[in-house]
C-alpha cells in the first residue's frame, strides 16, 4: 500500500524543527483547564490519539493518571519511549484500528490531529475506534483548529526560519482540504513535504458523531475554554460522550 503524506512527514525530523514552538505550557494549559473541566477520578485510564512525541501524556502521567499514547509515526513513539513508566505506555498505532474495548475513561484526540484521510468513511471508521475504545459513559475530547477563522485568515505564502533551516511555505484549499506545500534545502538536498487537512466544520463533526455513536456534550473556542464562536475562536473543542 502506499505510503499516505502523513506517514512522511510526521516520520521526518523536520516536521518538529518546523513546529518546535509548540511548547509545553500551551499543552499543560489545555490538560489542566480540561482536567478541571471534566474532573476525572484519580483512577482514570486515559487515551492520548496521535500523542506525538508525547507531551500531553506525560504531563497527564505526572498528574496522576494512567496514560497511554498511540501515535503512527515510530519515530515519534520512539522518542516517547523514554519516557515510559508504569503508568504512562506508548504504542504504534492507526487511529483507524481498534486498540482497547471499553478500556479507556477518557480518550483525548489534540492539536487538530484528525482530518488526514482521504473519506469521510475513514474518518467515521477512526471515531468508531475511538468510542470502542472507552468505557459506558467514557469522555472523548477533539480538539481540531477553527476553519472558519482559518479559511477567513488563510496566508497563501510565508517563510519561516527554524534552526537554520529556511521553510518555504504555500497554503491554500483544494478538494475540501486546507493544504500546505513545505519546501526546504538541507545540507545541499533539496526536501518537499505537504499537510493535507480537511477543513471540517462544527456542522462536519456533528454529522460524523452521530454517525460514530458518540454524542456532543459541549464545544470551546480554545485553551482556556471559552465558549466557541464561529468567526473568532481558535480552535473547535469538542466534548463527546459514549452512546
Amino acid at each position: 500500500m502506499q505510503r499516505k503524506w502523513f506517514q512522511y512527514w510526521f516520520n521526518s525530523p523536520y516536521y518538529h524543527i518546523l513546529y518546535s514552538q509548540r511548547n509545553d505550557e500551551e499543552a499543560e494549559l489545555l490538560i489542566d483547564n480540561l482536567s478541571s473541566y471534566l474532573k476525572p477520578p484519580a483512577d482514570s485510564r486515559i487515551l492520548d490519539i496521535a500523542c506525538g512525541r508525547g507531551r500531553h501524556a506525560t504531563y497527564l502521567q505526572k498528574k496522576g493518571y494512567d496514560v497511554t499514547g498511540i501515535d503512527l509515526s515510530e519515530q515519534s513513539i520512539k522518542y516517547a519511549q523514554q519516557f515510559e513508566q508504569k503508568y504512562l505506555h506508548f504504542f504504534v498505532h492507526d487511529m483507524r484500528k481498534l486498540f482497547y474495548i471499553n478500556y479507556f475513561d477518557l480518550s483525548l484526540n489534540l492539536f487538530t490531529s484528525f482530518g488526514y484521510f482521504e473519506s469521510e468513511r475513514d474518518h467515521v471508521n477512526a471515531l468508531k475506534a475511538f468510542r470502542k475504545g472507552l468505557k459506558p459513559e467514557g469522555t472523548l475530547v477533539i480538539d481540531y483548529f477553527n476553519t472558519h477563522k482559518i479559511l477567513k485568515n488563510l496566508t497563501p505564502q510565508e517563510i519561516k526560519t527554524m534552526e537554520g533551516i529556511e521553510f518555504k511555505i504555500k497554503k491554500f484549499v483544494a478538494d475540501g482540504k486546507i493544504i500546505k506545500h513545505i519546501n526546504f534545502e538541507y545540507k545541499g538536498k533539496e526536501f518537499a513535504f505537504e499537510e493535507r487537512v480537511k477543513a471540517f466544520t462544527l456542522a462536519d463533526f456533528e454529522r460524523m458523531l452521530l454517525k460514530s455513536g458518540l454524542q456532543l456534550t459541549q464545544k470551546f473556542g480554545d485553551y482556556s475554554l471559552n465558549p466557541f464562536v464561529e468567526d473568532q475562536s481558535d480552535r473547535l473543542i469538542l466534548i463527546c460522550k459514549k452512546i
